[in-house]
C-alpha cells in the first residue's frame, strides 16, 4: 500500500510539473529573430524577389492597443497588436488580406515589399502573434510595428505604426 502512495504522489508532481512549463496562450508566443517555420530567412527573400505584390485595402490599418506617444513605462513593456482591415496569419505562404506583425526597435516604418531584416532590432512575429513582452533599456525609444506578408515583405508606411515613449 506505501508503494501505491508513493507512486501516485509522483505522478500526481509530474502532472503538476508538467502543467507549469504550458506556454499559454497561442497569441503571447515568443518572438523569433528568425522564424523557425518551414523557411530560414534568406529563403524568404529569394522567395519575395519572385512574388507578386499584394495589395493593401484603403482603410487597413495597424495600431498599438495598449501604448501611445509619450507614454512612461516599465520594462518588460507589455505590447499588444491591433490590425483593422486585414487579417494576422502565420508566415510562410502569400494571402490576400493577411500577413503578420514586426517590431522594429528604434527604427523607421520600411517601405513597400522591403523584406523586414532578422536580427535583434527587428523582431518577427512570424507565428500570428497578437501580443508581446518586450525587454528595453531606461530612456526614450520608438517602436514601428510593421505589418507584412507571408514572405515578411512590407505592407509600407500605411501598414505601420510608430510610436515613441520613455522606459524609466
Amino acid at each position: 500500500m506505501k508503494l501505491n502512495i508513493i507512486t501516485i504522489g509522483i505522478f500526481a508532481s509530474a502532472l503538476i510539473l508538467a502543467s507549469c512549463n504550458s506556454t499559454g496562450s497561442k497569441d503571447k508566443e515568443e518572438s523569433t529573430t528568425t522564424d523557425s517555420l518551414e523557411m530560414n530567412h534568406e529563403e524568404m527573400i529569394e522567395k519575395a524577389s519572385k512574388s507578386k505584390e499584394l495589395t493593401v485595402p484603403l482603410d487597413a490599418k495597424v495600431f498599438f492597443v495598449n501604448i501611445k506617444d509619450g507614454d512612461s513605462l516599465n520594462s518588460p513593456i507589455a505590447i499588444t497588436f491591433g490590425v483593422e482591415g486585414m487579417e494576422v496569419e502565420p508566415a510562410g505562404e502569400l494571402h490576400q488580406g493577411k500577413g503578420h506583425h514586426h517590431l522594429i526597435i528604434d527604427g523607421e516604418p520600411l517601405a513597400k515589399g522591403v523584406v523586414v531584416p532578422a536580427d535583434s532590432l527587428n523582431i518577427h512575429y512570424g507565428k500570428g502573434q497578437t501580443e508581446t513582452e518586450l525587454v528595453l533599456s531606461p530612456g526614450e525609444h520608438t517602436l514601428v510595428m510593421q505589418f507584412a506578408d507571408g514572405y515578411h515583405q512590407s505592407y509600407g508606411e500605411q501598414m505601420s505604426a510608430k510610436v515613441t515613449f520613455i522606459v524609466k
